[in-house]
């Protein structure tokens, strides 16, 4: 066997051949070993990454390393013109880029791109929830790009320290080729490039179901944009790839200054571990789902209305875990049961309820008849038993709306439960007393806190920022930012001296 280390120094090495039962050391004092499956896959050329955290043995074909690489460099060579980049010029690409967008005309290749990954895509039974480019979402991306339009970062140095005869200004400056694995969702075009805007480049990988909607969208709208407003060629980039490898090879490569990660569960946290280890620091998703404490002061209807806002539909910042304080049975677990089934009539379904308590539940949740969807899926209320130690358990649901329902004795349990099981990352507390709502503030261990419904937590409706991604605290707190990423939050200090006198030394 042979095995080199790649001319750029990442963690991956070029093998050969690889024989199934092959000892790889990993972590430093650990070993893992070559599956016959991965073993007839590899070929000459390829790629062996070994993820240090774990022993995992991912595997990169040639051409998927390769067109990974290829986009990084593009983007890393048009990083090293960004300075001379005008902000006239970033006003006149996010305006095309929106106008092309809204011209029919240019739209309606990428739509026919669209409608053919959502045709794939359900075929394979694949969830297209996220996948189709509806008008929502194109004027959501049009909505985007204009707020990058208007946006106006600062050439005002941050700080200045002033001296006898000089001075030394701190000024913000960009940070390098920012790189994104995103879910299948079209609209990321819009969010992603919103890092040019602080004269950072981007690279990215989209999920293979929206790979033609992708593809699409950067042959009729996105470099003609770049193009128009004469920015650098490899701006914006795109891994080309249907590979979940190229993924992989691109968090590799340590040229990217920071890699960010969309999604929920272990692909995520895996590919975070990828980037680490090649010296790349890392934002990512983590496990999503938010909790509602139910205090014994609330007000009942307040209680059904956040419940019910919290739960339109399944993302992030759904509603996953509610806690009424103090009560089994009574007006506040009506109040989060009432927002619960509304939620579900909304979407013409029924609710499911995971109960981590013997709570009395009305008759409703066994006398309800079941719900026959136009697409032909059949659901029923359904209410289960699970152990206290799921309750951060994220529901990833389509169509029927689930959470998870306990009682805690008090709201210091309720938040000790939230830093123990949560993925730390959305609490909300109902009560209308101003010295208990500054206690939770103080004890919750989560970056969005708030008193109300949960899906405020999102840059562009709570911030007007377009947000390239949220991050919780699963993985730890964050260093110097909050857990909205957005573009014109990435960025380093340069510190420059300005001197007035010859005369001045140590």
């Amino acid at each position: 066997m042979s095995c080199d280390l790649p001319d750029s120094g990442v963690m991956s090495a070029r093998l050969t051949e690889l024989q199934a039962g092959m000892a790889i050391p990993y972590g430093g004092d650990r070993v893992t070993y070559v599956s016959a499956e991965l073993a007839a896959a590899f070929r000459p050329g390829d790629r062996l990454i070994v993820v240090q955290e774990t022993g995992d043995l991912l595997h990169v074909p040639a051409d998927a390393w390769d067109i990974a690489t290829s986009a990084v460099s593009r983007a890393y060579e048009a990083f090293g013109h960004m300075g001379a980049v005008t902000s006239d010029q970033l006003d006149s690409f996010y305006g095309r880029f929106a106008e092309l967008l809204e011209d029919d005309t240019v739209f309606a290749p990428i739509a026919a791109a669209n409608a053919a990954d959502v045709e794939s895509a359900r075929a394979r039974g694949r969830s297209t929830t996220r996948l189709e480019l509806t008008d929502r979402m194109r004027a959501d991306m049009i909505e985007s790009l204009r707020i990058w339009e208007k946006t106006e970062v600062s050439t005002e140095p941050v700080e200045v320290v002033t001296h006898d005869g000089w001075r030394v200004e701190v000024h913000r400056a960009g940070l390098g080729v920012v790189g994104f694995v995103f879910e299948g969702r079209p609209n990321v075009f819009a969010d992603a490039t919103g890092v040019l805007r602080s004269g950072n480049t981007v690279v990215f990988r989209i999920g293979s179901d929206a790979l033609g909607t992708a593809r699409a969208i950067v042959e009729h709208a996105l470099e003609p944009a770049l193009d128009d407003a004469g920015l650098p060629a490899g701006a914006v980039s795109l891994v080309a790839s249907a590979e979940r490898s190229a993924g992989w090879a691109m968090f590799s490569d340590p040229r990217l200054a920071i890699a960010v990660a969309r999604g929920s569960g272990p692909a995520v946290a895996q590919l975070g571990a990828v980037a680490r280890q090649a010296g790349t620091p890392v934002s990512l998703h983590g496990t999503g789902g938010a909790w509602i404490v139910v205090a014994p002061d609330a007000d009942p209807d307040y209680v059904e209305e956040v419940v019910y806002h919290s739960l339109d539909r399944k993302v992030c910042n759904t509603l996953n875990t509610a806690v009424v304080v103090g009560e089994l049975s009574g007006p506040r677990v009506e109040a989060v049961l009432a927002g619960l089934r509304r939620a579900a009539e909304r979407r013409g379904t029924n609710p499911k309820l995971h109960c981590a308590d013997e709570f009395d539940l009305d008759p409703w949740w066994k006398e309800s008849a079941p719900i026959s969807r136009a697409e032909g899926e059949v659901t029923e209320p359904r209410a289960e038993k699970i152990d206290p130690t799921q309750l951060g358990r994220e529901w990833e649901w389509e169509q029927s709306p689930e959470i998870t329902l306990w009682s805690a004795p008090s709201v210091d349990a309720a938040v000790d439960a939230f830093n123990t099981y949560s993925p730390r990352f959305i609490a909300s507390l109902v009560s209308n007393d101003p010295n208990l709502h500054e206690s939770f503030y103080a004890r919750i261990d989560a970056p969005f806190v708030g008193n109300g419904f949960t899906r405020w937590v999102d840059g562009q409706y709570a911030l007007r920022r377009p947000e390239l991604g949220l991050s919780n605290w699963e993985f730890g707190r964050l260093f110097g930012r909050g857990g909205v990423l957005s573009g014109d939050s990435i960025y380093t200090l340069r510190t420059r001296a300005i001197q007035q006198r010859p005369d001045i030394g140590r």
